[in-house]
């Protein structure tokens, strides 16, 4: 039986983990149904009683004795990632494991079925330097099918002890498959740069981690506020929610920054923290490594009346929660989402520029938005990225994927 089918066929258990101990607590006897309504809808729960009766037939008929526990795990998986990538699952042996080391390759990448596209590389960092772009692809991880690993497994495998190396097998952007080594080192911290033009000013921020918001205060402490400020977060991967609300508040939005949505709970509006005087005029710069908070910033600013460049950015404006199992393992799953002030699924649209603007490293970057900014929001609307866009769009064409 091939692999994917096992995975298929023994997706069922993960049903069974999650819903039997509901069924198990008995739900409320049904009212008698009134003569001439409508039968009620099949029972979702309806074939549990099989999931034992499919297990033992597979392991008892067989050709080969079955490794059950690689099966139960990878029908889990499976299914868990059919809801959203991020979610994994993680054995009790998982959780065992030791903490990998402080070093990392300077990744961030998204699971996309047996491959993994590179979402953002940290500029300077080991990846950088060996030449990974943003929109490539990995196929396997030191000689492991990225198929095989789950989001916490792949986040793992980027980390390790200062000087190890990780070999990275990816497609680049000429679709050949080619095997990469990258040595893991110390992240390093990531400064804000402040690029002066005539009546304008650049500023390009790196993450929303806590600090930065007191960074950027003091990085335009002397800025005039009359002119026009370009915010960049085309490499913004990674911050905290109340730092993105703070640099909200700093560059003078006001009322509400975002609404987060979780099951079970009413929605929690999150106001604009701080504040500052604005800018005369805005802009915002985004793209594909422009990624969870900073995209709630983004999507807040830009209703506040900020133009928009770049390109659209990946979705990923949720956050996991980890759930013990009782057989000693544990699930990670996306357990809370972010709204924008419009009430945007920032989860599954992300941000969409205005104007689509593709910048090089080469590219005055100041002067191309300044550009940009002289074109009417009516006479740029044609050059929008199309509603429905995939989330990470990617430059890399795989030709064949090894087995």
């Amino acid at each position: 039986m091939h692999a994917r089918t096992w995975l298929s066929v023994l997706s069922l258990p993960l049903v069974a983990a999650f819903t039997l101990p509901v069924v198990q607590q008995g739900t409320p006897p049904k009212p008698a149904a009134k003569a001439g309504a409508k039968s009620a809808p099949q029972d979702p729960l309806a074939g549990l009683s099989d999931i034992q009766d499919v297990l033992s037939l597979v392991q008892q008929n067989y050709v080969d004795p079955p490794d059950m526990e690689k099966v139960l795990s990878g029908g889990i998986q499976a299914v868990l990632e059919r809801s959203h990538p991020l979610n994994a699952y993680l054995s009790a042996e998982d959780l065992r494991l030791p903490d990998p080391g402080p070093a990392s390759v300077g990744l961030t990448v998204l699971k996309r079925g047996i491959y993994a596209s590179v979402l953002a590389v940290t500029p300077g960092g080991p990846a950088a330097k060996a030449g990974i772009q943003p929109g490539d692809v990995i196929r396997k991880m030191d000689g492991d099918s990225v198929g095989r690993l789950s989001a916490w497994a792949l986040e793992r495998r980027l980390c390790g002890p200062v000087g190890s190396s990780l070999d990275l097998y990816r497609y680049n952007a000429t679709g050949d498959l080619t095997k990469t080594t990258v040595v893991r080192a110390l992240p390093g911290h990531a400064e804000l740069t402040v690029t002066h033009g005539t009546g304008a000013l650049l500023v390009a921020v790196p993450d929303l981690l806590p600090g930065r918001a007191e960074e950027l205060k003091k990085a335009m402490a002397t800025a005039d506020r009359g002119q026009t400020l370009v915010l960049d977060l085309r490499l913004c991967e990674r911050g905290a929610m109340d730092e993105a609300a703070l640099v909200a508040g700093l560059l003078g939005a006001k009322g509400s920054f975002a609404t987060v949505q979780e099951a079970g709970k009413p929605d929690l509006a999150m106001p604009v923290t701080g504040g500052g005087a604005p800018f005369a005029r805005l802009a915002l710069l985004v793209g594909r490594s422009t990624l969870g908070a900073p995209e709630v910033l983004a999507a807040c600013l830009k209703k506040g009346g900020a133009r928009t460049f770049g390109e659209r950015t990946p979705g990923l404006g949720v956050e996991r929660s980890r759930f013990l199992l009782k057989q000693g393992g544990a699930v990670e799953l996306v357990s809370r989402r972010w709204l924008g002030v419009g009430g945007e699924k920032l989860d599954r649209q992300g941000v969409a520029p205005e104007q689509v603007l593709r910048l090089a490293e080469t590219d005055d970057s100041l002067a191309k938005v300044l550009t940009a900014l002289a074109t009417p929001p009516k006479a740029a609307a044609a050059e929008k990225t199309p509603e429905g866009a995939p989330m990470v769009p990617p430059h890399v064409v795989p030709k064949k994927p090894n087995p």
